[in-house]
Protein backbone atom coordinates (compact mmCIF):
# COMPACT_ATOMS: atom_id res chain seq x y z
CA UNK A 1 0.00 0.00 0.00
CA UNK A 2 2.47 2.34 -0.66
CA UNK A 3 0.94 4.63 -3.11
CA UNK A 4 -2.83 5.13 -2.07
CA UNK A 5 -5.66 6.94 -4.03
CA UNK A 6 -8.62 7.76 -1.47
CA UNK A 7 -11.97 8.84 -3.07
CA UNK A 8 -13.94 10.36 -0.35
CA UNK A 9 -11.51 11.12 1.37
CA UNK A 10 -13.03 14.52 2.92
CA UNK A 11 -15.25 13.28 5.41
CA UNK A 12 -16.35 9.61 6.95
CA UNK A 13 -14.69 6.37 6.99
CA UNK A 14 -12.66 7.84 4.24
CA UNK A 15 -11.09 10.25 6.11
CA UNK A 16 -9.94 8.26 9.08
CA UNK A 17 -8.57 5.91 6.72
CA UNK A 18 -6.66 8.50 5.59
CA UNK A 19 -4.89 9.40 8.57
CA UNK A 20 -4.62 5.68 9.77
CA UNK A 21 -2.53 5.08 6.50
CA UNK A 22 -0.60 8.33 6.84
CA UNK A 23 0.58 7.40 9.94
CA UNK A 24 2.14 4.64 8.03
CA UNK A 25 4.24 6.15 5.90
CA UNK A 26 1.79 5.80 2.70
CA UNK A 27 1.79 8.66 0.06
CA UNK A 28 -1.96 9.11 -0.65
CA UNK A 29 -3.66 11.33 -3.54
CA UNK A 30 -7.26 12.28 -1.46
CA UNK A 31 -10.09 13.58 -3.88
CA UNK A 32 -14.09 14.69 -3.29
CA UNK A 33 -15.77 17.35 -3.81
CA UNK A 34 -14.93 19.77 -1.09
CA UNK A 35 -11.49 20.72 -1.98
CA UNK A 36 -10.96 23.10 1.33
CA UNK A 37 -11.46 19.78 3.52
CA UNK A 38 -9.05 18.08 1.50
CA UNK A 39 -6.62 21.25 1.61
CA UNK A 40 -6.90 20.28 5.45
CA UNK A 41 -5.64 16.97 5.49
CA UNK A 42 -2.34 17.69 2.64
CA UNK A 43 -1.45 19.82 5.69
CA UNK A 44 -0.75 16.82 8.05
CA UNK A 45 1.61 15.63 6.04
CA UNK A 46 2.41 18.10 2.83
CA UNK A 47 4.78 15.92 0.85
CA UNK A 48 3.47 12.89 1.08
CA UNK A 49 -0.59 14.36 -0.24
CA UNK A 50 -1.60 15.05 -3.35
CA UNK A 51 -5.18 16.51 -3.93
CA UNK A 52 -8.03 16.37 -6.67
CA UNK A 53 -11.10 17.55 -6.70
CA UNK A 54 -13.21 15.20 -8.10
CA UNK A 55 -17.47 14.80 -8.21
CA UNK A 56 -17.98 10.67 -9.21
CA UNK A 57 -21.76 11.72 -10.76
CA UNK A 58 -19.60 13.88 -12.88
CA UNK A 59 -18.18 12.98 -16.58
CA UNK A 60 -14.66 13.77 -15.93
CA UNK A 61 -14.12 12.38 -13.12
CA UNK A 62 -12.27 9.37 -14.49
CA UNK A 63 -9.89 12.05 -16.10
CA UNK A 64 -9.41 13.84 -12.94
CA UNK A 65 -8.50 10.42 -11.36
CA UNK A 66 -5.79 9.64 -14.31
CA UNK A 67 -4.23 13.39 -13.21
CA UNK A 68 -4.03 12.13 -9.72
CA UNK A 69 -2.53 8.98 -10.62
CA UNK A 70 0.02 10.82 -12.59
CA UNK A 71 0.88 12.97 -10.34
CA UNK A 72 1.31 10.54 -7.19
CA UNK A 73 3.09 8.79 -10.03
CA UNK A 74 1.19 5.50 -9.97
CA UNK A 75 -1.13 3.79 -7.92
CA UNK A 76 -0.92 0.65 -6.00
CA UNK A 77 -4.50 0.38 -4.12
CA UNK A 78 -7.54 2.51 -5.27
CA UNK A 79 -9.72 2.83 -2.24
CA UNK A 80 -13.41 3.96 -2.82
CA UNK A 81 -15.24 5.67 0.26
CA UNK A 82 -18.02 7.76 -1.12
CA UNK A 83 -21.69 7.36 -1.47
CA UNK A 84 -24.98 8.83 -0.10
CA UNK A 85 -27.42 7.28 1.84
CA UNK A 86 -30.94 8.47 3.66
CA UNK A 87 -34.30 6.19 4.54
CA UNK A 88 -36.91 7.50 2.21
CA UNK A 89 -40.12 5.84 4.09
CA UNK A 90 -42.33 8.33 1.42
CA UNK A 91 -40.49 7.15 -2.00
CA UNK A 92 -39.56 11.08 -2.50
CA UNK A 93 -38.65 10.46 -6.21
CA UNK A 94 -35.02 12.91 -5.92
CA UNK A 95 -33.67 10.75 -3.07
CA UNK A 96 -33.82 7.87 -5.04
CA UNK A 97 -32.22 9.33 -7.59
CA UNK A 98 -29.81 10.83 -6.63
CA UNK A 99 -28.75 8.04 -4.43
CA UNK A 100 -28.72 5.56 -7.97
CA UNK A 101 -26.90 8.03 -9.65
CA UNK A 102 -24.16 8.64 -6.79
CA UNK A 103 -24.23 4.85 -5.41
CA UNK A 104 -24.52 3.07 -8.61
CA UNK A 105 -23.25 5.46 -11.96
CA UNK A 106 -20.75 7.18 -9.46
CA UNK A 107 -19.69 3.86 -8.18
CA UNK A 108 -19.06 2.20 -11.53
CA UNK A 109 -17.42 5.21 -13.50
CA UNK A 110 -15.13 5.41 -10.53
CA UNK A 111 -14.19 1.66 -9.78
CA UNK A 112 -14.19 0.72 -13.54
CA UNK A 113 -11.60 3.19 -14.41
CA UNK A 114 -9.34 2.02 -11.72
CA UNK A 115 -9.70 -1.43 -12.77
CA UNK A 116 -9.00 -0.45 -16.23
CA UNK A 117 -5.84 1.28 -15.28
CA UNK A 118 -4.83 -1.79 -13.06
CA UNK A 119 -5.70 -3.73 -15.89
CA UNK A 120 -2.69 -1.59 -18.37
CA UNK A 121 -0.32 -2.34 -15.26
CA UNK A 122 -1.52 -5.88 -15.28
CA UNK A 123 -1.87 -5.56 -11.19
CA UNK A 124 -3.47 -3.88 -8.38
CA UNK A 125 -5.29 -3.65 -5.58
CA UNK A 126 -9.36 -2.16 -5.16
CA UNK A 127 -10.84 -1.57 -2.17
CA UNK A 128 -14.78 0.06 -1.70
CA UNK A 129 -16.78 0.46 1.03
CA UNK A 130 -20.32 -0.69 0.38
CA UNK A 131 -22.26 -1.84 3.43
CA UNK A 132 -24.54 -4.67 5.24
CA UNK A 133 -27.55 -3.23 3.33
CA UNK A 134 -26.68 -4.87 0.10
CA UNK A 135 -27.86 -8.06 2.03
CA UNK A 136 -31.42 -7.64 1.79
CA UNK A 137 -34.17 -5.21 0.05
CA UNK A 138 -34.59 -2.94 2.85
CA UNK A 139 -37.88 -1.37 2.74
CA UNK A 140 -36.84 2.27 4.49
CA UNK A 141 -34.25 2.59 2.25
CA UNK A 142 -35.21 0.99 -1.18
CA UNK A 143 -32.33 2.96 -3.34
CA UNK A 144 -29.91 2.65 -1.01
CA UNK A 145 -29.64 -1.18 -0.15
CA UNK A 146 -30.67 -1.38 -3.70
CA UNK A 147 -27.46 0.19 -5.08
CA UNK A 148 -25.08 -1.32 -2.32
CA UNK A 149 -26.16 -4.80 -3.78
CA UNK A 150 -25.27 -3.32 -6.87
CA UNK A 151 -22.23 -2.24 -5.44
CA UNK A 152 -21.36 -5.95 -3.51
CA UNK A 153 -22.35 -8.10 -7.06
CA UNK A 154 -20.10 -5.40 -9.07
CA UNK A 155 -16.98 -5.76 -7.19
CA UNK A 156 -17.35 -9.84 -6.70
CA UNK A 157 -17.82 -9.77 -11.30
CA UNK A 158 -14.56 -7.59 -11.69
CA UNK A 159 -13.27 -9.88 -9.59
CA UNK A 160 -14.66 -13.04 -11.81
CA UNK A 161 -13.07 -11.22 -14.86
CA UNK A 162 -10.27 -10.10 -13.86
CA UNK A 163 -8.67 -14.06 -12.95
CA UNK A 164 -10.15 -15.05 -16.06
CA UNK A 165 -8.14 -12.23 -18.03
CA UNK A 166 -5.16 -13.51 -16.28
CA UNK A 167 -5.11 -9.82 -14.29
CA UNK A 168 -3.47 -9.58 -10.71
CA UNK A 169 -6.05 -7.28 -9.46
CA UNK A 170 -7.15 -7.71 -5.74
CA UNK A 171 -10.40 -6.68 -4.32
CA UNK A 172 -11.65 -6.09 -0.88
CA UNK A 173 -15.51 -5.72 -0.78
CA UNK A 174 -15.81 -3.91 2.98
CA UNK A 175 -19.58 -3.79 4.48
CA UNK A 176 -19.83 -1.68 7.58
CA UNK A 177 -22.61 -1.87 9.86
CA UNK A 178 -24.13 1.42 10.99
CA UNK A 179 -21.29 3.68 11.44
CA UNK A 180 -21.47 6.77 13.69
CA UNK A 181 -20.48 9.81 10.93
CA UNK A 182 -22.40 12.34 9.43
CA UNK A 183 -24.22 10.16 6.43
CA UNK A 184 -25.96 8.25 9.66
CA UNK A 185 -26.76 11.63 11.04
CA UNK A 186 -30.32 13.12 11.79
CA UNK A 187 -33.17 12.04 14.09
CA UNK A 188 -33.43 8.64 13.83
CA UNK A 189 -31.24 6.30 16.61
CA UNK A 190 -29.55 3.31 14.78
CA UNK A 191 -29.00 0.36 16.83
CA UNK A 192 -25.00 -1.28 17.42
CA UNK A 193 -23.52 2.34 15.95
CA UNK A 194 -19.70 1.59 15.59
CA UNK A 195 -17.03 3.92 16.46
CA UNK A 196 -15.39 5.55 13.38
CA UNK A 197 -11.89 4.76 14.50
CA UNK A 198 -12.47 1.43 15.24
CA UNK A 199 -14.03 0.98 11.85
CA UNK A 200 -10.97 2.53 10.65
CA UNK A 201 -8.40 0.21 11.83
CA UNK A 202 -10.83 -2.53 10.99
CA UNK A 203 -10.81 -1.48 7.69
CA UNK A 204 -6.88 -0.96 7.22
CA UNK A 205 -6.86 -4.89 8.50
CA UNK A 206 -8.18 -6.16 6.23
CA UNK A 207 -6.81 -4.34 3.52
CA UNK A 208 -3.43 -5.32 4.73
CA UNK A 209 -4.62 -9.02 4.84
CA UNK A 210 -6.14 -8.43 0.96
CA UNK A 211 -9.51 -9.81 2.34
CA UNK A 212 -12.03 -10.31 -0.82
CA UNK A 213 -14.78 -9.83 1.78
CA UNK A 214 -14.79 -8.02 5.16
CA UNK A 215 -17.85 -7.68 7.28
CA UNK A 216 -17.95 -4.86 10.41
CA UNK A 217 -17.89 -5.67 12.86
CA UNK A 218 -18.84 -9.81 14.40
CA UNK A 219 -22.29 -8.67 15.73
CA UNK A 220 -23.23 -7.68 11.51
CA UNK A 221 -21.61 -10.71 10.09
CA UNK A 222 -23.99 -12.78 12.59
CA UNK A 223 -27.09 -10.43 11.74
CA UNK A 224 -26.58 -10.49 7.64
CA UNK A 225 -25.78 -14.18 8.07
CA UNK A 226 -29.62 -14.75 9.76
CA UNK A 227 -30.97 -11.97 7.16
CA UNK A 228 -29.75 -14.70 3.93
CA UNK A 229 -31.73 -17.26 5.84
CA UNK A 230 -34.93 -15.28 5.97
CA UNK A 231 -37.68 -16.50 3.78
CA UNK A 232 -39.07 -13.78 1.42
CA UNK A 233 -42.46 -14.81 3.04
CA UNK A 234 -41.24 -13.84 6.24
CA UNK A 235 -38.82 -10.98 5.51
CA UNK A 236 -42.11 -8.71 3.67
CA UNK A 237 -43.63 -8.76 7.14
CA UNK A 238 -40.83 -7.53 9.06
CA UNK A 239 -41.09 -3.49 10.26
CA UNK A 240 -38.12 -1.90 10.38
Amino acid sequence: MKKVIIVGASSGMGKEVVKLLLAEGCTLGVAARRVDRLMDLKQLVPDRVEVEAIDVTADDAPQRLRSLIDRLGGMDLFFYSSGIGKQNRQLEPEIELNTVNTNGMGFTRMIGEAYRYFAERGEGHIAAITSIAGTKGLGPAPSYSATKAMQNVYLQALEQQANARGLKIRFTDIRPGFVNTDLLAGDFRYPMMLKPENTARQIVKALKNKRHVKVIDWRYSVLTALWRRLPRPLWRHLKL
